[in-house]
């Protein structure tokens, strides 16, 4: 037994703590999220608004820091652990309500930051607001001058330079001289601001965990998304598009305002058990095959289809995308086709039935014979796990920062974790989309693992009832912290019936509801705008869907959605507001029809009204809340309608609004506060 260890266990024999505790204590800090476990997630730019409860017996006051730094390791360590990265920072909280401190602290870069909370008995503090009571009553403070002067002499002792003489020299003021310039010194502000950078911290009490927050680039939390098949975007019917032809309709993708365009899987596709049109078990000669089912002569998951091009012309495709202001997001979808070289050359990575054959995917009824999933415990799972790392670094390489996940609820959360981890700490600019439409708790526990943004339930939400509370749920819940949601409108699996059979006016409600409901949404594009609501009976499944066929697509047929979409985008761009999620604030309305909701960024504020009945004309009084948005009750201010250009004078809480879906199914109010000049001119700003 260690010396140290013996004198630890006499100290503690009689069952008191070896050291004298502090009285002070630090719990419910926020964001913190499963006990430090994982990371909440900002961008940069953002501020980090940290929050504890900090409680002590008695009445001192107490005095509290937020404590911060930037990682250096890019890596995840574990909970309550030190870790590299720069020195730690400190700001001063301040208290608010019920014993709750606070302060935020600023996200500069990408990467990952710690924080963590420490607090302490103010005895400096509380020794002058008790003097401040005594003067007040007309009190001898003669005493209480001395014991102020011994804190005051102590401070000086921990300072250095001007700091500790100008401390020295005013405790011996509170010592000598008459009584009312005593009193003065004592209570002077310049001595309170110096004690504050200079108290006794020795009995300070940290919180139990250093937390962390993840930062992220912007396009993590705001953007337009636009899903297309190159295969679909030949300039001619007839014929097999190419990457050449993707490039050329980027400048279409682009005057629409989208900031990403996501390609599903553009890699070769195998033959055997090849899927027909519309899902046919068997293939027809010609027919392209899934892009899902990845995989085959020409190569596996770090190879292009043959018919689309070469790698040469995808590293031309990125880079036509970027001079337009677009991202290239690729499907990361990691499966294969029973010819895919990994088949030959690691049968290991695969499940076997008894009889010896590969396992292929099903979700029953439903087979996918043409796929065959990795089997991520299997014996070589390392080698298995390194070569999927492979392939992303390998994308990254040719310019890649975005990658849409498909299916990860299928695939070990540890893969995950580990796999984003490791990509980050190389390329910290690079983020993932899970496409999850699974439980909601296993979407959260992809979330918490990395994922930066998530697919979500919005499409099956129609009803007001039933976006007000599940947009409640994604933007006030504390799963904000860490999941950000992506508000797809529709995908090659999911058309949704209200799509079916609500004609072009379904096509616009969700357009605005999802625009502007959401920071990021996302469109699955050419059957989008051109409001294609043809499906199999009795599924979500579009009839002659581009997953099993080559597609041409006319964008300027009539009664497409172009413009409004364009519109809309730029509407977005314009509104800062419109560009976050938590401020999301539902209005009420006197008709279920119609529902409202602002959104508010510094003085941004947007109105968003929408009638949720495809069919018929709905109105409304809008319920408008002056106070929470900032706005006079005695004046009145305009409400500027953003898709039309009209502009409307308000008075009061509550004003009326009638949608034909006809013609346009909602509104897009900047909501703008009179102002008067010096000179008696009024204007809305």
């Amino acid at each position: 037994m260690t010396p140290g260890r013996q004198d630890s266990q006499e100290a503690t024999k009689d069952g008191l703590p070896p050291a004298l505790p502090a009285r002070v204590t630090v719990d419910r800090v926020w964001p913190e999220i499963d006990a430090g476990r994982y990371p909440a997630k900002r961008v940069v730019g953002d501020e980090v608004a940290v929050v504890a409860r900090i409680v002590s017996d008695g009445h001192d006051r107490l005095a509290a820091v937020l404590r911060y730094r930037r990682r250096g390791d890019g890596g995840r360590r574990a909970v309550g652990a030190g870790g590299g990265g720069e020195d730690w920072h400190e700001l001063p909280m301040t208290l608010g309500l019920d014993d709750r401190f606070e302060a935020s602290f600023p996200i500069g870069e990408l990467g990952t930051y710690e924080y963590t909370v420490e607090a302490w008995i103010d005895a400096f503090a509380s020794w002058r607001e008790g003097l401040a009571k005594k003067v007040d009553a007309r009190l001898d403070v003669g005493s209480e001058l001395l014991e102020g002067a011994a804190l005051i002499d102590a401070a000086g002792r921990r300072a250095d330079g001007a700091d500790a003489d100008w401390l020295r020299g005013r405790a011996a003021e509170l010592r000598t001289g008459a009584p009312a310039q005593r009193t003065a010194a004592a209570l002077d502000p310049a001595l309170a601001e110096r004690m504050r950078r200079h108290p006794d911290r020795s009995r300070a009490a940290s919180y139990e965990r250093v937390l962390s927050v993840r930062a992220e680039r912007a396009r993590a939390r705001c953007g337009a998304w636009y899903e297309m098949f190159p295969r679909s975007c030949a300039a001619e019917p007839g014929r097999h598009g190419t990457l050449r032809d993707c490039a050329a309709r980027l400048e279409h993708v682009a005057a629409m305002g989208f900031d990403v365009v996501y390609l599903p899987p553009i890699h070769p596709i195998g033959t055997t058990h090849r899927k027909g049109c519309n899902n046919a078990p068997a293939a027809e000669p010609g027919d392209p095959g899934s892009p899902w089912a990845i995989g085959g002569a020409a190569g596996g998951h770090t190879a292009i289809h043959p018919e689309l091009g070469t790698v040469d012309d995808f590293d031309a495709l990125v880079r036509r995308a970027h001079e337009l202001g677009l991202e290239i997001a690729l499907d990361l979808a990691l499966q294969c086709s029973p010819d895919h070289p990994y088949v030959r050359e690691h049968p290991e990575w695969f499940r076997r039935r008894p009889d010896g054959t590969i396992q292929y995917a099903e979700n029953p009824p439903k087979k996918y014979q043409d796929i065959y999933p990795l089997d991520f415990e299997c014996e070589d799972w390392r080698g298995l796990w390194a070569e999927l790392r492979r392939v992303v670094l390998f994308w990254i390489e040719h310019g890649v920062r975005i990658f849409r996940v498909d299916n990860p609820h299928t695939k070990p959360f540890a893969f995950w974790e580990w796999l984003i981890d490791t990509v980050r700490a190389q390329h910290p600019e690079v983020f993932f989309l899970a496409e999850a439409f699974t439980r909601p708790a296993v979407v959260h526990a992809l979330a918490k693992r990395g994922f930066s943004q998530s697919y979500t339930y919005f499409t099956w939400r129609n009803t007001k009832a039933e976006l007000t509370a599940y947009l409640a749920e994604l933007t006030q819940g504390e799963g904000r912290e860490y999941l950000r949601p992506n508000l797809f409108i529709n995908t090659p699996d999911i058309l949704h019936e209200f799509l079916q059979f609500g004609g072009r006016p379904a096509f616009q409600i969700r357009l605005l509801l999802a625009a502007t409901l959401g920071a990021t949404y996302g469109i699955y594009g050419p059957p989008f705008e051109l409001c294609v609501g043809a499906a199999v009976s009795g599924t979500e499944e579009y009839t002659d869907s581009e997953k099993y066929q080559v597609r041409h697509w006319d964008l300027r047929a009539p009664g497409h959605l172009g413009e409004l979409i364009a519109l809309v985008n730029r509407i977005r761009r314009e509104n800062a507001a419109l560009q976050h999620d938590w401020t999301l604030r539902f209005v009420e309305t006197d008709n279920d029809a119609v529902i409202a909701y602002a959104k508010q960024h510094a003085a941004d504020v947007v109105l968003t009204v929408v009638n949720l009945d495809p069919h018929h004309p709905q109105s409304a009084h809008v319920r408008v809340p002056l106070d929470a948005l900032g706005l006079d009750s005695t004046q009145p201010f305009q409400a500027h309608e953003l898709l039309s250009g009209a502009r409307y004078l308000w008075h009061g809480e509550r004003n009326y609004v009638a949608l034909d879906p006809q013609v346009i199914p909602g509104h897009i109010f900047r909501i703008r506060r009179r102002v008067r000049t010096e000179r008696d001119f009024d204007y809305f700003l």
